[in-house]
């Protein structure tokens, strides 16, 4: 830890002195697994931390070599990490499989891209450093599961006890036999390394004949059909073709399994760092491949636009007129900031800017109206006249002049929502008002929309769009 010291110290001049002491003591005196894929947003809920603070805190810990960033794609079903990466780069967009739940998925980057932060082996030697020595038990906790499954820190074997029927360790190209008797009930043999499974359907009357299974492991095959076999005993002969050690576990699905991975909690999603402006700010290129097309369900666009401002330059002259949109432009950068977004380009005195849920896109428009009058009022002129438009929606991630961006129809229409305000109004789509967030927002503020039914420019059908007083 002597070589963490200073930059623990440089840390506490990026993020909130509290937030780094915690980060700190974590480091200090964790046990081990506390420290591999740390889940930012529980670490927030656990001390009471703002969630956008401690997610910067971790930004800027892992930008100084105190953590590793960890990009990892989850299984919807159980919570599995079915790949582990470094960078996003690295994803694919194709389907990935797990072989546990016995089911495909595309990616998206909502709730099956986790980020997660592990300390770096200078700064502090885990186990999870060298999974192959991991016993496993620890292996499911550490590194088969992600961050999202709430695994229980007191009596966690003692509850996998209760579905586990046998667990070995199974050497590179070594073979095992393992004897057990089968309860009449749904077993699956999964192997958490390769990722193969094999289920058995146990039913019917007893048996005492031995019944014999083989199965091979290795790179290929991750998944065959449903044996069925009846309750007695079992001799499973396995084999390990591949060239690490494989972990053989034999389970029961039962309630107390399905209860475990029932479990679960908020974790930091990619779509949601992507909107980090903390982190858009560190990796400013080194995001996404120039090939990747990576899907978003759900991403809120704002636009911003000056209305008159090259009349601005004609009645202030140009260096005025420059430091007026800087100043402009510096306090939407901090408005966005502040309220979990992230600024993705400016187009001349235009912003670009998302945020993960529509309420906080909303807020942010509010924020921006009401600084932009308050500036005018210190300058006694209406010089800055702002039009904003917001529309949430389905996207793809890209990277676009070395630089992350986001394309497809929900950005054209949010640009064109925009186009249609006047000075000093906030348009939104009706996908944006239906948001819970939203809706209790406005209502609370006693805010009431005004409908209109418009045509948008390259969009074929009409939509509802709504003007916020």
């Amino acid at each position: 830890m002597s070589e963490a010291q200073p930059l623990f110290e440089v840390l506490r001049h990026s993020a909130r002195p509290e937030i780094v002491d915690a980060i700190e003591r974590l480091v200090l005196n964790a046990p081990d697994r506390k420290l591999n894929r740390v889940n930012a947003l529980a670490f927030a809920a656990e001390h009471g931390f703002d969630e956008e603070q401690t997610i910067n805190a971790f930004l800027h810990a892992s930008r100084l070599g105190l953590f590793e960033i960890s990009w990892n794609v989850l299984c919807p079903g159980c919570g599995g990490v079915l790949d582990a990466n470094t960078s996003l780069k690295t994803v694919q967009s194709e389907t990935y499989s797990c072989a546990l739940c016995a089911a495909g998925y595309e990616p998206t980057l909502d709730e099956m891209v986790e980020v997660t932060f592990t300390v770096t082996p200078r700064v502090r030697h885990i186990e999870a450093h060298t999974p192959h020595e991991l016993s496993a038990f620890e292996y499911f906790r550490q590194i088969y599961w992600g961050s999202g499954v709430d695994l229980p820190d007191d009596g966690y074997e003692e509850t996998v006890d209760q579905f586990m029927l046998e667990a070995l360790e199974l050497p590179a190209g070594e073979k095992a036999v393992v004897s057990l008797q089968l309860p009449a009930e749904y077993v699956i043999i999964f192997e958490p390394v390769t990722h193969a499974a094999q289920f058995l359907d146990v039913k019917g009357e007893p048996s005492k004949e031995r019944q014999t299974i083989s199965l091979v492991f290795d790179r290929v095959h991750r998944h065959g059909e449903a044996i069925t076999l009846r309750p007695g005993p079992l001799r499973i002969l396995m084999e390990n073709h591949t060239e690490v050690r494989t972990l053989p576990s034999i389970c029961v699905a039962n309630d107390v399994l399905h209860g475990l991975l029932g479990r679960r909690r908020p974790f930091l999603t990619a779509k949601r760092l992507l909107s980090n402006q903390t982190f858009r700010d560190i990796h400013r290129t080194d995001t996404i491949d120039v090939d990747q097309r990576l899907k978003i369900t759900s991403l809120t666009f704002l636009f911003t636009d000056l209305r008159g401002s090259t009349a601005l330059y004609e009645r202030v002259g140009d260096l005025a007129a420059f430091d007026l949109v800087r100043t402009h432009f510096s306090i939407l950068h901090e408005i966005v900031g502040a309220e979990a977004g992230a600024v993705v380009k400016t187009i001349g005195d235009a912003v670009m800017a998302t945020f993960p849920t529509p309420d906080r896109a909303l807020v942010a428009a509010m924020r921006m109206r009401e600084a932009m009058i308050n500036l005018n009022e210190q300058r006694g002129s209406d010089d800055l006249l702002l039009k904003i438009g917001i529309h949430e929606g389905p996207c793809i991630a890209v990277s676009l002049n070395e630089r992350q961006d986001y394309f497809g129809q929900t950005v054209n229409i949010a640009s064109r929502v925009q186009h249609l305000a006047n000075s000093r109004e906030i348009f939104a789509t009706g996908s944006v008002l239906d948001n819970p967030g939203a809706a209790e927002f406005l209502t609370t503020r006693g805010l009431k929309p005004q409908s209109h039914h418009v045509s948008l420019r390259g969009i074929k059908d009409e939509i509802d769009i709504f003007a916020i007083p």
